[in-house]
């Protein structure tokens, strides 16, 4: 069984920055590409970026040279560091990960989100 648990969310004021944090844990071999997702309310689910194994990152038009990804492959943890918040950065932010267990099933897992709100 496989967990990705976010942290790191709370309310910021717009400019401000927050850094969030994803923990991947369980029966796990390998994990390939992890990525951040968002929901703002109303909203369908939207790719903010994506890290490749290897280190290769992409990130959504709307938060490049704002946003950082970054992760730690013996840690098993992935990172969001977000700076220059804007109101419509304002979502429940949620942790995707291309994982293959120790049992060699290869599939995609989720966080249960993290809620970031910038607000004055």
């Amino acid at each position: 069984q496989v967990q990705l648990v976010e942290s790191g969310g709370g309310l910021v004021q717009p400019g401000g920055s927050l850094r969030l944090s994803c923990a991947a844990s369980g029966s796990i071999e390998c994990i390939y590409d992890m990525a951040w997702y968002r929901q703002a309310p109303g909203n369908q689910r939207e790719w903010v970026a994506v890290i490749k194994r290897g280190g290769e990152t992409n990130y959504a038009e709307s938060v490049q040279g704002r946003f950082i990804i970054s992760r730690d492959n013996f840690k098993n943890m992935l990172y969001l560091q977000m700076n220059s918040l804007k109101p419509e950065d304002t979502a429940v932010y949620y942790c995707n990960a291309d994982i293959l267990t120790r049992t060699l099933y290869n599939g995609h897992y989720w966080g249960q989100g993290t809620q970031v709100t910038v607000s004055s």
